[in-house]
């Protein structure tokens, strides 16, 4: 298997793939780094035709606490990184630039990992914020810990909601609007009663009972669990999914812009957290 600056690769279990965000000092927040690693790792399992169930998880203490915001060493999309899509103009001035790298690096990896022909399940421990949902999100379920919470508190942040925008689809719309008008965090009970989480289990046997699940839909025949995820991924592209969430990144875009020219940042600056002031994306 290959090795990674910021994912480990495992095998659980027969026919089952364990991709672990291993940045555990950063919260598992998605660098740019990150976000090559995880293409790379779900493109290998993908392409492994051992694997028929692929597992997300993050390095504790976290899954996620979403992007991160600061600068690093490697962060300039189509630069640092070999581009995946053909958007283009990472580099022009304004908003061109900053859509071209919010396309590819949030908006068109997360419907990419979405898409993956084979099953995906998210194991969700302690916090899971913004981006991290993102990741979650993408996965066609979701096991989680009795501690674990979700949040997206972007609106804060002078935002409409982060790039992957599937809040009403999972949560519903009343509740899509209290989640996002509050930034509350949910525990993962009320993900379940919602019927965003497929599963919630002590955090001790997070791991097993996730990797128990993964088996059991291993045991079906491949091909078989590759239709029937796109007969049901077809379902809600059939009911606007893909076209909402298009609208939806739209308005996150404005929003950029918006807080540009009100405060010389992307987003709100008495919405973040003093250290990450004036940094890149949400």
């Amino acid at each position: 298997m290959a090795e990674y600056e910021t994912v480990l690769v495992e095998r659980p279990a027969e026919g089952v793939a364990r991709i672990v965000m291993n940045r555990p000092g950063a919260r598992n927040a998605q660098n740019l780094q990150m976000t090559y690693d995880l293409n790379a790792a779900f493109d290998a399992a993908a392409a492994d035709d051992a694997v028929k169930v692929i597992i997300l998880a993050g390095a504790d203490p976290h899954f996620s606490a979403g992007h991160d915001l600061r600068a690093g060493a490697k962060n300039e999309a189509g630069v640092d990184f070999p581009p995946v899509f053909n958007w283009g103009g990472f580099a022009e001035p304004g908003v061109h630039g900053r859509y071209a790298r919010e396309q590819e690096i949030y908006l068109q990896m997360t419907r990419r990992w979405r898409n993956i022909s084979k099953p995906t399940i998210a194991e969700v421990q302690g916090r899971c914020i913004a981006g991290g949902l993102m990741l979650a999100w993408a996965c066609d379920l979701i096991v989680a810990s009795e501690d674990a919470s979700f949040c997206d508190p972007v609106v804060t942040m002078g935002v409409c909601g982060h790039e992957w925008f599937v809040h009403p689809w999972e949560l519903g719309a009343r509740k899509a609007k209290e989640f996002l008008f509050t930034s509350d965090a949910w525990t993962a009970q009320e993900g379940y009663r919602l019927g965003m989480v497929n599963h919630v289990a002590p955090r001790e046997a997070l791991r097993e009972v996730t990797t128990q699940l993964a088996q059991r839909i291993a045991a079906k025949p491949a091909f078989a669990l590759k239709l029937a995820k796109e007969a049901v991924n077809g379902s809600l592209d059939i009911m606007g999914q893909q076209a909402a969430i298009d609208k939806a990144y739209a308005l996150h875009q404005l929003c950029h812009a918006h807080n540009f020219q009100q405060f010389g940042s992307i987003v709100d600056p008495s919405g973040v957290h003093g250290s990450v002031k004036g940094k890149a994306s949400v």
